[in-house]
């Protein structure tokens, strides 16, 4: 038995405290959206920053090691304070403040363990700059007597750099402030009520003691405790009633001030001490020279040690009585009004106030009284040596001290001596743990059992002294005053070192020996691996005598050690001395570790271990009955049952392996219970599980042909009175025992079957754990027929129906987790297949592997579980949308057509090495038939929506993520869910989002370059255009699925039989289907802003402000909840706001006839129509939608649309759209202009002989019109006379006879002849 390190709690989640308090250290803004959106119902919260209270600042690349040491030392910036009870602990650094709170939750293992969670986090400080410097958490006792002793709740105690020290409660509403000094508290210490152990030694009191650079503030406990009560009955009075005028009563408090010292950094408050009459005729010589007077009662004392620098260490003495405490200046305003309060020194201060008083006191800074001087009785001077801090030992006799120096000195504090010195512990923390010694421990052998009993003395105690070495990453024990280095343990660099030095504030004699509290005394915070540690010493190491007998004990231990690992032949020596060995040690304790030890041995045989244990036994029994120690009886008997237990079980497998034949197919069904066709379904689904999990382990040589060895056996199996039970399940380790016992009780169901389904459901090797059923469902079976004929030979009359619903309810048990295993092997063989290896860029969030599956993650997982794990899936693989509808089909209908459609839309190669696409569509058509439920297609296309959008929500770069979650969402059937995912959708990811692009967009006004994309929005502007176009998209389905839902019903959820009792959070679809209807006009209205920013965004537009196209009716109803009813524009609309409107839209549309020519120019094509981009939308059709909601007219868009193709050469597309326009005479004049401007370029500008005759050929009145032409207005002059000449034709087919430009048209006519021949 010799120190430990021993972890007793965990953190949750430390790295949100980190960047809460060190936003400078935070990593990737965008992290901040987790997968937890999909488990909270509040989601509009999430993925926004909880703690953004500062921006994220990147690192650059050269300083990322800075960055991760920074990372890593974060915690030694901090304050620091943990609750002696731990129930609080308290993280600050600056303004800022994070308060945990302990919570029993399971660990990633299964095992129920503390972990520390958020309980409140903010800034705490009030002043203008003030810091926080130091912080306590104080336990309060009690005051019921259901709990006497108890802590009630936790006070935590704040000092700031202002000089104020402010009470908290443990959800960080203020109590009390009091400001006692101008200069910054240094320090907080606290001292609570200790048991005397002698009746010399005198009680101390409770206080708390702050530290400022020159004075030393003392509140007496009991004034405290309660001034801090009321306090908190006047929160809880004030939050109940609505009043938020809080009456802070005040504290008392005595105040020195320090002097004949240079600077001080930290200080101990020993106490109230009596000085012996020696001491005190030697103090008062000292003082007053040879003819002082000693009076005849020693005077009491307390006694302040401070550190720093000349002295190193001063030694202050306040003589009691020789000063009244002080009232702070908030109760001597009202202390005339209080007629009827007594005040006593001891038991503290008490006052209360006016509303009308408080007011005006809060309008003026508190008084602060001045300091009674206190000069330095003596001290350490050592002029080079700063000291650092001061610790004060439990007894109060000891004191550690650290310097600049790297040395840890150990003072006597009676004495005022340095009595011991360690060097080489710069930067130290330091510590103190004090161990009990336990009477009761020690085996009596000679007691002496008198009628009166026996007396022994009190249980001594030892003192220890812990030291932290954070630039070794060493924790050392050492024994005081003058013992060895007992403990020494490697912790890293970066831990911290917690010793709070008191326990419960508010105990008195009675109360502290009620209940033992459960205080710690010294703990060591390592925010690496985010545990909290405590150091565990025996009090054994504290003794030195060389006759000591756990000294002893130890060295027989560490003797048999030596036996155990010795290579020898001649193992009945071994069991000899072995046996020799553990009968010499005293201690029971001892005797057990000794045992184990021997137990845990590979080389010790079976026979020598049956032999050791049953020696041992067998003189426990022969001792007198009242030093026998219980624990370890028992332990034996428990051994000694399970090593019977390892040899009937090594016989029968030594019978059984004698068969060497091997059994046939038909046999093994038969074993197990199931026909041909269930055995070769198994073997199919083991197989296939095989291929899937193939994995490259490590075998060795020594296994033993498989045999258990005993030392496995015993560290899996324990037993407990009757039963016999799994102790250690690890993933990937299992062991195969049946153990029957017929005295059972039938009527129940068995806890060993109940044990090994339960580790058959926690199990992550679902093909294993799958047999390990199959097996346990065969013996449960066979020991029903068993049963069941022995109650039928019996004549008892009634008494079997009990036996046989017991063991139906076992079977029914067997059947159920047969079925729930064989599916989650189904979906993991499923979901660990592959179709290739990607040549394409995979995103990192793609490359992540998918967490193993098990029976328990899908019942924890709820009903959504098991599509949401298949989406993950499909995420992985990136498949299309089509997949899964072709997977739904049986596979006699699949054509090798659709297999090469699907085969070209997802860009899969040929079947290759790994799982080709049929095999695919196979195992995704078997997971349908095992979830005609779970995976009913429109609840997987809704899993996968969702999966693709949160994942494009952690980069939002990934454009692509958000495009295929709106094909997955256009995918889905039924309208109501589709309505309901989608307004999820817009309310969790998009909607901010958007909100940011349209201010940024209406700021600059026009399409925003990429930094101000990333800057405002968090994304590119190439990904922020498709986001834009998505949206649209979105908002489109959206509104389809509002008007669908009402023809059909909403769909009945259900679930398979086997997973009924599934149990987790709420599913997507079931949130889905509680969504509210939508306002249909405000989502149009929504829908429209949409589509003008994807405009301007996909065309680069310019001098264009989206906001400025509505008035403020439709600027107000933007990002509002789409199912409130909102004001949104009606009547009739400002012809300057219509004006921009139309300019707008002109703008549009001649930006989509230049992408539409340029496109055509790229491919060059002349006569043939351009293809349309890849999933780009029908930008003509979008304007005319535009121009109707926009209260447009629609034929001068269309009219627009038909001059730019023209404009640009198109003729072919203008013939075409030529006849979708109404006001044919008004489009004829607009063309008419366009062909005398390519008539003017060819005549007037090519400057040929032939186009100067034929132009002065022309009538006079045409001329004179070409000339007024300006060609350069034309985007495409190259184009054909003969394709101008049906223009013209055109022109003259819309125009009337009776128009003015007629005659004008057929002048062009004979023109465009003339030019052509």
């Amino acid at each position: 038995m010799s120190c430990s390190l021993l972890p007793f709690c965990h953190f949750q989640d430390l790295e949100a405290a980190r960047d809460f308090l060190c936003p400078h250290l935070r990593q990737g803004g965008a992290a901040a959206a987790r997968e937890s959106v999909d488990k909270s119902p509040n989601w509009e919260d999430d993925g926004w920053g909880a703690w953004d209270e500062a921006e994220t600042q990147e690192p650059e690349e050269e300083e990322e090691s800075t960055c991760k040491t920074q990372t890593s030392y974060w915690l030694q910036d901090c304050v620091l304070s943990l609750s002696p009870a731990n129930d609080l602990m308290v993280i600050a650094r600056e303004q800022k403040a994070v308060f945990l709170v302990p919570k029993w939750k399971y660990s990633d293992k299964g095992k129920e363990e503390m972990q520390y969670a958020v309980g409140w986090s903010g800034s705490l400080n009030v002043e203008e700059g003030e810091c926080v410097s130091s912080a306590l958490c104080i336990p309060l006792a009690s005051q019921k007597r259901s709990s006497t002793g108890r802590p009630d709740w936790t006070c935590i105690v704040v000092g700031f750099t202002s000089g104020y020290v402010r009470f908290y409660t443990e959800t960080g509403v203020l109590l009390l402030a009091q400001l006692l000094n101008e200069d910054p508290v240094l320090q907080l210490k606290c001292r609570t009520y200790e048991v005397p152990r002698h009746p010399g030694v005198t009680e101390q009191n409770e206080e708390l003691s702050i530290l400022y650079p020159a004075a030393v503030v003392t509140i007496d406990g009991f004034s405290l405790f309660q001034s801090l009560r009321a306090c908190r009955n006047q929160v809880a009075r004030a939050a109940a009633s609505g009043n938020e005028n809080i009456q802070p009563p005040p504290l008392a408090y005595k105040k020195w001030g320090l002097q004949d010292v240079d600077t001080i950094v930290d200080h101990a408050s020993v106490g109230i001490m009596t000085l012996s009459p020696f001491d005190q005729m030697k103090t008062a010589s000292n003082i007053g020279g040879y003819n002082a007077a000693v009076k005849n009662s020693p005077p009491t004392m307390s006694q302040y040690i401070t550190v720093g620098s000349n002295p190193f260490t001063g030694f202050f003495y306040a003589l009691e009585g020789s000063t009244q405490p002080l009232l702070s200046h908030v109760a001597l305003a009202v202390a005339s009004k209080l007629t009827s309060a007594f005040f006593n020194a001891a038991s503290g201060w008490l006052g209360w106030k006016s509303k009308h008083e408080e007011e005006a006191v809060q309008k003026q800074k508190p008084k602060v009284e001045p300091a009674t001087p206190l000069a330095v009785r003596f001290g350490l001077p050592d002029s080079r040596r700063h000291g650092e801090s001061i610790c004060l030992s439990p007894c109060n006799m000891l004191a550690a001290v650290t310097d600049d120096f790297g040395r840890v000195l150990l003072l006597d504090v009676t004495r005022g001596l340095a009595i011991r010195m360690w060097k080489g512990y710069r930067d130290a923390q330091i510590g103190w743990i004090q161990t009990v010694e336990d009477l009761h421990e020690r085996e009596a052998e000679k007691m002496d059992f008198s009628p009166f009993g026996s007396t022994r003395s009190p249980s001594r105690v030892a003192q220890f002294l812990v030291i932290y070495a954070p630039r070794r990453g060493i924790l050392e024990v050492w024994s005081t005053q003058q013992g060895p280095r007992v403990g020494a343990f490697n912790v890293g660099k970066h831990c911290r070192l917690l010793y709070p030095g008191y326990k419960i504030m508010g105990l008195n004699n009675m109360t502290s020996q009620g209940w033992q509290s459960q205080t710690y005394q010294i703990c060591l915070v390592d925010p690496v691996s985010g545990s909290i540690k405590t150091v565990h010493v025996p009090f054994h190491l504290a003794l030195s005598d060389k006759k000591s007998e756990r000294a002893k004990d130890m060295h027989l231990v560490k003797k048999l050690s030596a036996l155990l690992k010795a290579k020898t032949s001649n193992l009945d020596m071994v069991e000899d001395e072995a046996k020799e060995l553990i009968l010499d040690i005293k201690y029971p304790a001892t005797k057990k570790q000794a045992l184990e030890s021997i137990l845990a041995s590979e080389r010790v045989p079976l026979s020598a271990l049956s032999n050791i244990t049953q020696t041992l036994m067998d003189t426990l029994k022969n001792q007198e009955f009242v030093c026998v120690d219980e624990g370890l009886l028992q332990f034996c008997a428990n051994k000694l049952k399970l090593l019977h237990l390892y040899e009937s079980v090594s016989k029968l497998n030594s019978l059984s392996m004698q068969q060497s034949t091997p059994l046939s197919d038909n046999d093994l069904a038969k074993l197990l219970r199931l026909d041909e066709k269930e055995f070769a379904r198994l073997q199919a689904l083991l197989e296939n599980y095989k291929q899937e999990n193939t994995q490259t382990t490590v075998r060795f040589a020594d296994d033993k042909d498989g045999i258990l060895p005993v030392k496995m056996f015993l560290e899996y199996l324990e037993c407990e009175k009757d039963m016999i039970l799994v102790k250690k399940l690890d993933e990937g380790e299992y062991v195969a025992l049946v153990a029957i016992d017929e005295s059972w009780d039938s009527q129940s169901v068995s806890p060993w079957w109940q044990q090994m389904r339960t580790a058959c459901i926690q199990s992550e090797n679902n093909g294993a754990a799958l047999l390990s059923a199959h097996v346990g469902h065969s013996v449960t079976a066979q020991i029903t027929d068993s049963m069941a004929e022995k109650k039928f030979s019996q004549t008892v009359v009634g008494a079997d129906t009990d036996s046989w619903e017991a063991l139906s309810l076992d079977t029914e048990y067997w059947k159920l987790l047969l079925k729930q295993l064989e599916d989650c092997l189904i979906l993991q063989i499923l979901l660990h297949s592959k179709v290739r290896t990607r040549t394409t860029r995979v995103s990192s969030l793609q490359a992540e592997p998918l967490c193993r599956l098990s029976v328990k993650k899908l019942l924890e997982g709820g009903k959504g579980g098991i599509a949401d794990s298949v989406a993950k899936w499909i995420f992985k693989q990136d498949f299309s949308p089509m997949i899964l509808k072709l997977a739904q089909r049986k596979k006699e209908t699949e054509s090798t057509e659709e297999l090469v459609e699907i085969d070209r839309n997802v860009s899969l190669e040929k079947q290759g090495a790994e799982t080709g696409m049929e095999t695919i569509l196979e195992l995704l058509h078997l997971a349908y038939q095992q979830f005609p439920c779970s995976l009913e297609l429109d609840i997987l296309h809704t899993h996968c929506c969702w999966e693709y959008v949160v994942q494009w929500n952690k980069d939002p770069e990934e454009a692509r993520f958000l495009i295929r979650s709106i094909d997955h969402l256009r995918c889905i059937v039924n309208a109501h869910i589709q309505h309901g995912i989608a307004l999820m959708m817009w309310n969790t990811f998009i909607v901010k989002r958007l909100s940011a692009a349209t201010y940024l967009m209406d700021k600059v006004g026009k399409a925003p370059k990429d930094r101000l994309c990333r800057r405002d929005v968090g994304m590119g502007d190439t990904a922020m255009t498709s986001f834009l176009g998505s949206c649209s998209d979105l908002l489109q389905t959206l509104m389809e699925a509002d008007v669908s839902s009402d023809e059909m019903q909403a769909p009945v959820l259900d679930t398979e039989d086997a997973w009924v009792s599934a149990e987790g959070p709420i599913s997507i679809v079931e949130l889905a289907l509680e969504q509210k209807h939508i306002h249909y006009p405000l989502v149009e209205h929504q829908s429209v802003l949409c589509t003008i920013l994807y405009g301007i965004m996909r065309f680069s537009l310019k001098s264009v402000k989206p906001l400025a196209l509505f008035d403020s009716k439709g600027k107000n109803a933007f990002f509002k909840d789409l199912t409130s009813i909102q004001l949104l524009p009606s009547g009739d609309l400002d012809p300057n706001m219509l004006s921009l409107r139309q300019q707008f839209l002109m703008k549009t549309v001649s930006a989509v006839v230049q992408v539409q020519y340029s496109a055509q120019k790229t491919r060059g094509l002349s006569e043939e129509a351009p293809l349309p981009a890849k999933k780009d939308k029908d930008w003509p059709a979008l304007a005319l939608d535009l121009a109707q909601h926009l209260q447009l007219s629609e034929d001068v868009i269309r009219r627009h649309y038909v001059c730019e193709l023209y404009n640009y050469g198109m003729d072919h597309l203008g013939e075409e759209a030529i006849l979708q326009v109404h006001d044919k005479e008004v489009l004829a004049s607009q063309l008419l202009v366009l062909t005398g401007q390519r008539l003017a370029f060819a005549l007037l500008h090519t400057q040929t002989k032939e186009g100067m005759e034929l132009l002065a050929r022309l009538p006079p009145t045409l001329c004179t019109w070409l000339k007024a032409m300006d060609p350069h207005d034309l985007q495409n002059v190259d184009v054909p006379i003969a394709t101008t000449a049906k223009l013209v034709n055109k022109v003259i087919e819309y125009l009337p006879e009776n128009h003015g430009q007629y005659s004008l048209a057929l002048n062009l006519i004979e023109a465009v002849e003339a030019i052509s021949s």
